[in-house]
């Protein structure tokens, strides 16, 4: 007796319905990278098999990070549609917002991990180089993140007086400066150590101190103050 021909949409339902199963019962850990961003996709796209698209996506970027990490003009440009690429930034922006939410109003200082895993999800795969900076008070807790500058794959304009200037309006005690190396290589150039230094000579006159100075890539952090270069 001959079996029936598979209908695909009702095959891909039911695949779908074993992915979420699996994340409901399993937690985020029950599936695979291509598994999470297929079933993401599906919200987007209920009525195409989404599995070869997720597979694809995660070779073109490099994988989990790199993809939800993209700005929304390389993902148009890959070829996806308004609806894909903001379910793309919708769950960059909510995994974001749960690891802020470990530093927000806490003593990041003694909470390192939490803050260094905010810092790596946010800034190690990006594409240019970004500048923040971290505002503390007098129990060096966050009072304000900041995204002080962006620039092309290798560099950013920091302005130490820009700086310091928000600093004294915020009231800020203490800072602590973060960039990313979009190579992948958080080793610190001169260039960041001569900053790091720039900016410790015009803040300490004014009671800020300069906690540390991060450097973020794709193959861990560097922090500056740790290995002796403050």
């Amino acid at each position: 007796m001959t079996s029936p021909p598979i209908d695909p949409a009702h095959d891909a339902s039911g695949h779908r319905a074993r992915l979420r199963r699996r994340l409901v019962e399993g937690g985020p850990d029950a599936l695979l990278d291509h598994e999470l961003i297929e079933y993401l996709l599906a919200l987007a796209i209920p009525r195409r098999d989404t599995k070869p698209m997720a597979r694809a996506l995660l070779a073109e970027f490099g994988g989990l990070g790199p993809l939800l990490s993209a700005d929304a003009g390389s993902l148009t440009r890959a070829g996806l549609s308004d609806g894909v690429v903001a379910a793309i930034k919708i769950a960059e922006a909510s995994a974001l917002r749960l690891l802020h939410s470990e530093v927000k109003d806490r003593d990041v200082l003694s909470d390192w991990q939490a803050l260094a895993d905010y810092l790596r999800a946010d800034m190690a795969y990006r594409a240019v180089e970004r500048v923040r900076v971290l505002h503390l008070n007098t129990k060096n807790v966050l009072i304000r993140d900041e995204l002080v500058s962006e620039g092309s794959v290798d560099q950013a304009a920091v302005h130490v007086r820009e700086i310091v200037k928000r600093a004294l309006e915020l009231g800020s005690a203490a800072l602590i400066i973060v960039h990313n190396h979009p190579s992948g290589d958080p080793e610190p150039s001169r260039q960041d150590v001569a900053l790091t230094r720039d900016l410790i000579a015009a803040a300490k006159p004014l009671g800020i101190t300069i906690h540390d100075h991060i450097v973020v890539g794709t193959k861990g952090q560097t922090s500056l103050r740790s290995t002796g270069l403050l």
